[in-house]
């Protein structure tokens, strides 16, 4: 059986806090308390098992065509790179690309190093491609992603509860209809988020009419391109849209406007991951705000209890901070005027 830190923590007499600052070295423990720590590790045999020191974060690329194309992720790799520093932890990252002839091998050779943690950003991940992953022999814990089956360790974005206010937000304006950009590549992410707009409309007794929804493609450049060519068949349009995040609600916004429509005069829009562009469009983009860097420090610190010997798994969900700009109309006080 695996030593934990709570077995050296009730053979100690110390707290399990003091006994992992001790273990990893942090400031403020005793000398003689951590030489009393260090001896009792040993004799267990717990430093042997719990050597690893290095950190793989590994991200998954179904087509490359979220993880390639948004400043989203630098920051959540920044937020890793800097929780592992501060614990004396090595940091490599590597890419694993499902469409690579030796993938599988790939995956295989990184599971089985014992020697290292692996922490997969899995945004593109779908539940099928899971399997492989399965009784890895290193600590695993997903990023940005989460198996149906709990049968891994995850930290996510609190993705669906998240819409669902941002849709709330837009009903508590005045908008009776209220469309969908809806990415055509569908991450777990968006789904979820589709979820969250959905229970939004359905508790104010408002329909989701598929003749609001526009299937767009993920990239900025990709969405502004199908925004375009569906604006010019001079559709219905509600009078907000729900984008499923930043990069299409951008591209839409682009569109629009070039189509003569006035934003958010005409057409609101809320997106989602608060992008640095959505502060210098124009108007502002509303948004909802993901802590990228707290994401990534959220993983590493989960990534550790792992390492340690926790075997509970745990979904850590990342709350969002809704961010009010001018790219929403408010209705109420027009219908009030």
């Amino acid at each position: 059986m695996k030593v934990s830190i709570k077995k050296i923590s009730e053979i100690t007499g110390f707290s399990p806090a003091t006994v992992s600052n001790a273990l990893n070295y942090k400031k403020g423990v005793n000398k003689d308390t951590a030489a009393k720590i260090f001896q009792v590790a040993q004799e267990l045999g717990y430093l042997e098992e719990n050597r690893i020191t290095k950190v793989k974060l590994a991200k998954y690329k179904k087509n490359g065509l979220i993880v390639d194309d948004t400043p989203f992720f630098p920051l959540l790799i920044d937020g890793v790179e800097q929780e592992c520093r501060e614990n004396g932890l090595e940091m490599t990252v590597c890419t694993l690309d499902s469409r690579d002839e030796n993938y599988e091998e790939q995956v295989r050779w990184l599971l089985n190093d014992k020697a290292s943690a692996v922490i997969l950003l899995g945004t593109e991940l779908m539940e099928e491609d899971l399997d492989i992953y399965r009784g890895a022999a290193c600590p695993l814990l997903l990023l940005d992603n989460w198996s149906a089956d709990m049968s891994f360790n995850g930290v996510l974005i609190n993705n669906s509860d998240s819409a669902r206010m941002a849709t709330e937000y837009l009903v508590g304006k005045g908008h009776k209809r209220i469309g969908y950009l809806r990415g055509n590549f569908r991450i777990k992410a968006f789904r979820s988020r589709a979820v969250g707009y959905q229970v939004a409309l359905n508790k104010a007794g408002l329909a989701a009419e598929k003749k609001y929804t526009v299937t767009l493609p993920t990239t900025m450049d990709g969405a502004y391109q199908g925004m375009k060519e569906y604006l010019e068949k001079k559709p219905e349009l509600p009078t907000a849209f729900f984008a499923d995040d930043d990069m299409i609600a951008l591209g839409a916004m682009k569109a629009l406007t070039e189509a003569g429509y006035r934003i958010p005069d005409d057409v609101s829009l809320i997106g989602f991951d608060d992008l640095s562009f959505s502060s210098i469009s124009s108007p502002g983009l509303t948004t909802l705000r993901v802590s990228k860097r707290d994401m990534g420090k959220a993983a590493v610190r989960r990534l550790r209890e792992l390492i340690q010997g926790e075997d509970s798994r745990l979904k850590i969900q990342i709350c969002t901070q809704f961010v009010e700009r001018g790219s929403v109309k408010d209705l109420s006080e027009s219908s009030r005027g």
